[in-house]
């Protein structure tokens, strides 16, 4: 048996939390990423023993994909986007959080909040990094190389994606002129 619950977050509730990620925020000035992904990443590995609703356990696996955008230097992580995961992290791993970690069931609910947050502000980076982690690791195995040891940018990823839209436009055109009795009257087919 489930219970569906809705949490209807008011404009109030978010300035709570938009409040809360400022302070992390100033934290990720004065603390160095490799502390704040540490200290998430400690606090993330505690959490495994724990029986944690799976409304929390979800989320908190998106902070394994946000640890790898990070530390991932081939992605390149533009910085402001590097700023808003660490300063997720950070309130994340921070015992000064809305709800103390260490209260039984709840206490975690607030860092699940705060990552739906993020996910939903950085989805589409988050998507690119998903993506980019799939086209190098197809390149290592297409080149039969470990996929540790292929360094593969950003840039070489978003060039072989370009590649592959032009060549599906072509495709695509192709398929569609070869297909019925209409002919290009400006374009030939070859």
């Amino acid at each position: 048996m489930s219970l569906d619950i809705c949490i209807a977050l008011t404009d109030s509730d978010l300035k709570l939390f938009v409040d809360s990620i400022r302070e992390a925020q100033k934290k990720v000035d004065t603390l160095d990423a490799v502390s704040i992904v540490g200290a998430a990443r400690n606090l993330l590995e505690e959490t495994k023993g724990k029986n944690l609703p799976d409304f929390v356990a979800t989320r908190l696996k998106h902070l394994d994909t946000m640890i790898m955008m990070v530390e991932d230097a081939g992605f390149g992580l533009p910085e402001a986007d590097r700023d808003n995961v660490l300063a997720a992290l950070a309130y994340f791993s921070s015992p000064d959080d809305i709800l103390p970690d260490n209260i039984p069931v709840l206490g975690f609910l607030d860092d699940a909040i705060m990552i739906e947050l993020c996910v939903r502000e950085l989805q589409h980076e988050i998507e690119a990094y998903d993506d980019f982690r799939r086209w190098r690791d197809n390149e290592a195995t297409r080149r039969g190389e470990s996929k540790a040891g292929l360094m593969l940018n950003r840039v070489e990823w978003a060039e072989a994606r370009r590649i592959e839209t032009i060549d599906r436009m072509h495709r695509r055109r192709n398929e569609s002129y070869t297909g019925g009795s209409w002919a290009p009257v400006l374009f030939k087919v070859r």
